[in-house]
C-alpha cells in the first residue's frame, strides 16, 4: 500500500510546488503520477511542446463507461508584487483558514480528492472516477485540450465531468468563454510637431482601444435584466498596451492585449470580425494615406468556449443528488469546463473556496470548505461504489 495523506497533508503538498503559469508543473505532476503508482493506478502525460509542462490522466476502479472525471488546473497566478503576509507557497493555518497560493483556485479540490484514492481502493468502485490535471489554464486554458482529446479517444465515455473551481461547493452550471487577442499597429516615426509627416502608433492604438470600449457599451446597453451572470452583457478590456520611445516621437509601434469574455448566446468571432474591419476600411486606409507601410494585425492567442446550461445534464442531476442542492449558478470567469463540454461531455463545476479570493496576496481557503469537500468526495465515492 503506498502512502496514505489526509485532505490537509495532500493541500500541503500542493501548495508546495510554485507552479506559476511561467514556471514548470513537472514537480508536481510527478508527485501525484508517484503517489498514484504507489497505490497501483497507472497515470498518463500530456506533455506541451517542449516537454516543460505536461497535463496527467489517471482512472481509479473498472476501465468502463459510465464514470466520473475530477478535473483540476496545477498552475497558479504569480505572486510577485502583491503584499502577501506569509510564505505563499507553504500553507499556514489561521483563525479557521488555510493561506496559500492556490488554496483556493484550485488546488485543494484535487489534493482533498487525491486524498481519497486509499478510500475508492477500499470501497470498491463499480465504475471509474478519473482524475484529470491540466496546466497552464490561467493562461488561457491552453494546457487541457490535448488532455481531453486523449480522454475522448482512450477511455471509456464517462458520465460526469466534474471541476473543481471554487464555488463554495455550490453547483455552476454555465460561465463565460473568454478570447484572448493581441493587435499590433505599426505607423511612422516623426517629430510630434510634425503630425503631417508621420503616424503615432500609440494615438491609433488608443482609437482602437475606445472602439473596443464602445463595443462593450453596445452590449451592455442591450443586456438582459434577467441574465444569470454578472455584468450579464459580453464585456470587452483591454488590459496591457506598450509603445512608444519618447513624449516627442510620433510612435511606430504600439501593441495591446484585449479580451472578450462572452456570455453563451454571444458570438464572440462576430465581434472580432467587426474590429478587423473598422481597422481594415477605416483606420488603415488613413494611415496609409502618410504611411503606405502602416499595418495593424490582430492575433488571436486563446479561445475558450463557454459553458452551457444542460438541460437534466448528468453532471447536474449527479451533483444536486450529493449535495442536496436544487439550484445553480453561473459565473462571469472562464474555465476547462466548456472544454469538457464542447468535446461532448456532460459537465459542471463544484468546489471548495471562494472566487473572491483568487488571485489575490494572501489567498485562503476556509477550513470548514475543505470538510465539505471531503464530505462531497466521500458522497461521491459510497455513491459509485459496488
Amino acid at each position: 500500500m503506498g502512502k496514505i495523506y489526509s485532505g490537509r497533508e495532500m493541500i500541503d503538498k500542493l501548495i508546495s510546488f510554485d507552479t506559476v503559469s511561467c514556471n514548470s508543473n513537472l514537480a508536481l505532476i510527478d508527485f501525484v503520477a508517484d503517489y498514484l503508482a504507489g497505490h497501483e493506478i497507472a497515470s498518463n502525460r500530456v506533455f506541451n511542446e517542449d516537454k516543460s509542462k505536461a497535463n496527467l490522466y489517471a482512472t481509479v476502479g473498472p476501465v468502463i463507461e459510465g464514470g466520473v472525471v475530477l478535473s483540476g488546473h496545477t498552475d497558479v497566478v504569480p505572486v510577485e508584487g502583491q503584499p502577501w503576509d506569509t510564505d505563499p507557497f507553504t500553507v499556514v493555518e489561521k483563525d479557521g483558514r488555510l493561506y496559500g497560493r492556490g488554496t483556493s483556485d484550485m488546488k485543494s479540490f484535487s489534493a482533498i480528492a487525491l486524498s481519497k484514492v486509499p478510500e475508492m481502493i477500499e470501497k470498491g468502485l463499480s465504475v471509474p472516477i478519473h482524475f484529470a490535471l491540466s496546466y497552464d489554464e490561467e493562461v488561457g486554458c491552453i494546457g487541457a485540450p490535448a488532455m481531453i482529446e486523449e480522454i475522448a479517444a482512450n477511455l471509456p465515455a464517462p458520465r460526469a465531468v466534474i471541476v473543481g473551481e471554487p464555488t463554495m461547493m455550490d453547483i455552476v452550471s454555465a460561465h463565460k468563454g473568454i478570447l484572448t487577442l493581441t493587435t499590433k499597429v505599426i505607423g511612422r516615426e516623426a517629430h510630434s510637431s510634425l503630425v503631417e509627416d508621420g503616424v503615432s502608433a500609440v494615438m491609433v492604438g488608443a482609437e482602437l482601444i475606445a472602439y473596443i470600449g464602445n463595443m462593450m457599451a453596445e452590449n451592455k446597453a442591450r443586456s438582459q435584466a434577467d441574465s444569470p451572470f454578472f455584468p450579464p452583457y459580453t464585456t470587452l478590456t483591454c488590459g496591457v498596451v506598450n509603445g512608444g520611445t519618447a513624449g516627442n516621437i510620433l510612435a511606430r509601434e504600439c501593441n495591446f492585449v484585449w479580451d472578450i469574455r462572452h456570455i453563451p448566446e454571444d458570438d464572440p468571432m462576430s465581434f472580432v470580425e467587426r474590429f478587423i474591419a473598422h481597422c481594415n476600411d477605416d483606420v488603415l486606409p488613413r494611415m496609409r494615406e502618410i504611411a503606405p507601410e502602416a499595418s495593424i494585425v490582430t492575433e488571436l492567442k486563446s479561445n475558450v468556449p463557454a459553458l452551457r446550461p444542460e438541460d437534466s445534464g448528468e453532471a447536474e442531476m449527479l451533483v444536486r443528488a450529493i449535495t442536496g442542492k436544487n439550484t445553480s449558478n453561473a459565473v462571469s470567469y472562464a474555465a476547462e469546463a466548456g472544454q469538457f463540454q464542447q468535446a461532448g461531455f456532460s459537465t459542471v463545476i463544484c468546489g471548495p473556496g471562494s472566487i473572491s479570493v483568487a488571485h489575490q496576496p494572501n489567498e485562503y481557503i476556509d477550513i470548514a470548505q475543505v470538510t465539505e469537500a471531503e464530505k462531497f468526495i466521500s458522497l461521491l465515492i459510497d455513491r459509485l461504489a459496488k
